[in-house]
């Protein structure tokens, strides 16, 4: 393994995951692997393969070059979005835990904290 490009790699992707406000359990939920595993991507433990750099290029919305530490005017790049505010996420991080954590309980499960949500949204 090259500990180089993994750590490049894993900067780089903490860095756009900081700015979109995602949480590591967020992007390891959108690429498809454990939040362990993405845990260890960031620390520059592990290279990812080319379908999971893909998959984080286009869910951390930049490109495979600023990822790989290639962009020629990656100090600008870095510079001007510092400027521009961070994109507004879809939902609050809480929210995406929440989300996370029901959609492994039973139909059941599911169904009772549905009423109890409703029951809170009437008050």
């Amino acid at each position: 393994m090259d500990k180089k490009l993994a750590t490049t790699i894993g900067a780089a992707a903490r860095a756009a995951r900081t700015r979109l406000e995602l949480t590591q359990a967020d992007v390891a939920e959108r690429i498809d692997v454990a939040t362990e595993v993405y845990g260890r991507l960031e620390r520059g433990g592990m290279l990812p393969s080319v379908q999971t750099l893909l998959k984080l290029c286009h869910e951390l919305h930049v490109s495979a070059d600023e990822l790989l530490g290639l962009s020629a005017s990656h100090g600008a790049s870095n510079a001007s979005r510092a400027s521009e505010p961070p994109p507004s996420p879809q939902e609050r991080p809480e929210v995406r835990r929440l989300l996370r954590t029901v959609r492994q309980l039973e139909p059941s499960k599911v169904k009772l904290l549905g009423l109890v949500a409703n029951a809170l949204g009437r008050r």
